[in-house]
């Protein structure tokens, strides 16, 4: 589940009221207290967090931990176990009106609420020993051990895989005919069951009442002076620290807090509470973090508990220099708030207007500080399935800023107050007949917006935009060469990932953001945007992403010659395309000038090269793996075997599919293991980059691909939450592997590979080699890491 919905939240007063029939302690003789339903649990009886939860966390969680969760079934947590099932899908792209928000820690905290609110438990029967065989989960557990296949075999085909596949979610007493019907269909669903000493933990577990311990996290001294000094801040007198505290909520609401500076393995939320610090928090539901709560509320940070799950971590660092940053840009300035702004409709649609009275370079320059969070949290957050809304962008392109002084909006206050009006967002739940004269509305805004800024810069600014007016990554002393400053941004299908630096090969386009592009974009697509709302709301945010994709483009093209513009345009938007360009998007301007000398015919490539010469140390090492083209991009002390094994995958990212292929076979998003070496484990991800005519329509995308242009970029480590397949290849085999990779022609020669060295789901080992996967990505980046997502793993 993400965290943009959930706002989750960790207490031990919710912890209570969920588990309130949990004894507070053990009792006399043989017993360790209760479970829920008042059984007794004893000495034997499997305890939740040490034997039960890390199964769970092993073989289940990689499914059942988000809104695409099958029967939003979440394992990631004890409330989540106990909540249940239900028919009800969080996804559901004919929806006509919104429905109830079904969020952990938010939307209800018992579990008489979660049964009135439609869901059904999975414990069910487990009131006396031996009555846990009863249970839905037990039931799901033992089918798939009743049903074994053959190893390092495909699935049958008859079992139906994927995100798109119908989940019955049967109650207790339609589960015998969902054993006739689905027999190969247990749980964990085409992958390897739990062996025999995990299967009798869970079973002695249920037998013993399934007890889900209430166990409070212990914090360190020094993360509750932290809190205590963060949540003082926050929750600070006068109207000054009310407005910027609110524009830090709805900035922050999404993010894995953490305490750099405390030694602490936590992380933390930021919520809207009804106590105040010093109390047990007590949330507050809304279903946006801009939507209204009744009465008066309070900033809290509570500790997350729930497993790591790398869809869902968005991670923003705090300190004491955080802070006093925060401090730096905001309140060492003499601006004044008349009246603090409400939490209406109109409120929520334009935060230019309703964070007027913040400085806006200060605004901007707290978003440079991390941009890659911010671009994280709309790229990769806050759903966990987006085709919708990721149909809108390239399957790989490179994001820049523009440097705030250069920026107009923040330098010229007219200009700002004239445009600000225009900048508003779709934000409501419109419904559908009311959704196109709301959409309308917006789209003439921001028509009127481009224009207006056009003509604006072409005023003040007659000889152009030159590569000084690219940030550079300077935001603030402490700031330099900030990884941030250059981004590239990777497109999965229905899912997406950013990472620093130019990564990949010149991609067809880039993105420049400037302040009002930026902001609108985060809170059109995290604050506003709500995975429960109707297909009217979900239309209209992805059809104003295309309009924010348009405007970063044409923002790139103000930097190079005029004579270059519309050749690129047209070139990004083929075929129905120009329809787009000549009725709906933003007129191009094909006159002013550009500082950025450019010749060739490469003008993008050309520029991004510029811009990577003039950043220095910021632009971060070049790519090794996809530009490495005279063969020198190693120094001599680089360790020889790594050199060895990049060099070879680095051929797969040097043609297109007419020319390679196994392209076309080729998933999304495939991890590569590297087992053995002087160096260890290593992994690498093959992306595929498929080339569109354009992306311009929300629908028909297949009718708009170039298959033939495909490409692959190999990047180190891990990128995406959700790998479609996994091959495990001995460190003395890569050149092997890769040359077989090339002499693919056919389906039945790419079969042969995977045979060798794929992760099939049927392996015996599959679960060692995908959790070493999160292993070494713990050791080479432990505030992201986290377990990856197994959805979207093919049966190849």
């Amino acid at each position: 589940m993400s965290k943009a919905q959930r706002l989750r939240i960790r207490c031990s007063l919710v912890v209570a009221l969920f588990f309130s029939g949990v004894s507070q302690g053990a009792s006399q003789g043989d017993t360790q207290g209760a479970a829920p339903d008042g059984s007794p649990i004893t000495k034997s009886t499997p305890q939740y967090w040490t034997d039960i939860q890390p199964i769970f966390t092993k073989k289940c969680v990689a499914c059942h931990a988000c809104y695409d969760a099958p029967c939003q079934l979440k394992l990631d947590t004890p409330e989540g176990l106990l909540r249940g099932r239900t028919q009800v899908a969080v996804y559901d792209a004919a929806r006509l009106d919104a429905i109830p928000p079904s969020r952990l820690f938010t939307d209800a905290f018992t579990e008489p609420d979660w049964r009135r609110r439609g869901f059904g438990s999975v414990l069910s029967g487990t009131t006396r020993e031996g009555a846990g065989h009863s249970s839905l989960l037990y039931g799901m557990l033992k089918l798939r051990r009743d049903n074994p296949f053959v190893a390092k075999q495909r699935i049958p085909d008859a079992i139906e895989l994927g995100v798109g596949r119908e989940n019955l979610c049967p109650k207790p007493d339609q589960f015998s005919d969902y054993v006739v019907k689905r027999p190969g269909q247990g749980m964990p669903l085409g992958l390897p069951a739990l062996n025999d000493e995990e299967m009798a933990a869970v079973t002695s577990w249920l037998d013993g009442g399934a007890p889900l311990d209430p166990v409070k996290p212990v914090l360190s001294a020094r993360e509750d002076v932290a809190i205590q000094q963060w949540e003082a801040f926050l929750n600070g007198p006068g109207k000054r620290q009310a407005l910027l505290s609110r524009y830090l909520f709805e900035h922050l609401f999404i993010a894995d807090l953490h305490f750099t500076d405390a030694g602490s393995e936590h992380f933390f939320s930021l919520i809207r509470s009804a106590s105040g610090p010093g109390t047990v928090a007590s949330p507050l539901a809304a279903v946006r973090p801009n939507d209204a709560v009744e009465g008066r509320f309070f900033y809290r940070l509570v500790v997350n508990r729930e497993s790591l799950v790398h869809k869902t971590r968005i991670t923003y660092a705090l300190n004491p220099a955080k802070l006093a940053r925060i401090r730096a840009l905001f309140l060492t300035q003499p601006w004044v708030v008349q009246s603090l702004p409400d939490y209406s409709v109109q409120s929520a649609s334009n935060p230019f207007l309703t964070f007027a009275a913040l400085p806006a370079a200060a605004r901007y320059r707290f978003m440079l500080d991390d941009a890659e969070y911010f671009i994280r949290t709309f790229i990769r957050g806050p759903v966990c399935r987006g085709q919708v809304a990721t149909g809108v962008i390239r399957d790989r392109f490179w994001t820049l800023f523009l440097d705030p002084e250069h920026d107009a909006y923040l330098l010229d206050k007219p200009y700002r107050q004239r445009v600000s009006p225009l900048l508003g967002l779709p934000a409501a739940n419109h419904d559908f007949l009311a959704a196109g004269k709301a959409w309308l509305s917006y789209f003439d805004n921001r028509n009127q917006y481009t224009r207006v800024r056009g003509d604006f810069y072409r005023q003040h600014r007659p000889q152009g935009f030159g590569i000084a007016d690219i940030w550079h990554g300077d935001s603030g002393a402490t700031r330099k060469n900030n990884r941030s400053a250059l981004l590239t941004v990777f497109r999965h299908h229905d899912s997406a990932s950013v990472v620093p630096g130019f990564q990949g090969d010149y991609p067809q386009t880039m993105w420049v953001l400037d302040f009002p592009l930026l902001e609108r974009t985060y809170y059109e697509l995290v604050v506003n945007f709500n995975v429960f709302g109707s297909v009217a709301h979900q239309a209209q945010t992805r059809l104003y992403f295309d309009l924010i994709r348009n405007e970063g483009e044409h923002n790139l093209l103000a930097f190079l010659p005029a004579h270059y513009r519309e050749p690129l345009l047209k070139r990004w938007y083929q075929d129905g395309g120009q329809l787009k360009l000549k009725l709906l998007y933003a007129e191009l301007d094909k006159q002013a000038p550009s500082q950025v000398k450019i010749e060739g015919d490469s003008p993008v490539n050309e520029f991004a090269r510029q811009v990577r010469a003039s950043l220095g140390a910021a632009a971060g090492p070049n790519d090794r793996l996809n530009r490495c083209l005279k063969g020198d991009c190693y120094p001599a002390t680089f360790n020889p075997q790594r050199q060895q094994v990049e060099r070879a995958l680095s051929q797969l990212s040097l043609w297109p599919a007419r020319l390679l292929p196994v392209i076309h076979w080729l998933p999304e998003v495939t991890f590569v293991r590297i087992d053995g070496g002087a160096d260890g484990r290593s992994v690498f991800t093959l992306i595929r980059d498929r080339a569109h005519s354009n992306v311009a329509f929300m629908f028909g995308e297949s009718l708009r691909l170039q298959p033939e242009k495909d490409r692959i970029t190999v990047m180190p480590g891990t990128v995406g939450s959700y790998p479609n397949f996994i091959f495990s290849v001995p460190r003395p085999e890569v050149r092997a592997f890769v040359a077989a990779l090339q002499a693919v022609h056919s389906q039945a020669e790419f079969n042969a590979v995977v045979r060798r060295w794929g992760l099939r789901r049927t392996r015996e080992d599959f679960w060692d080699i995908f959790h070493d996967i999160t292993d070494i990505q713990r050791t080479k980046d432990p505030i992201q890491a986290g377990i990856f997502d197994l959805n979207r793993y093919l049966n190849l």
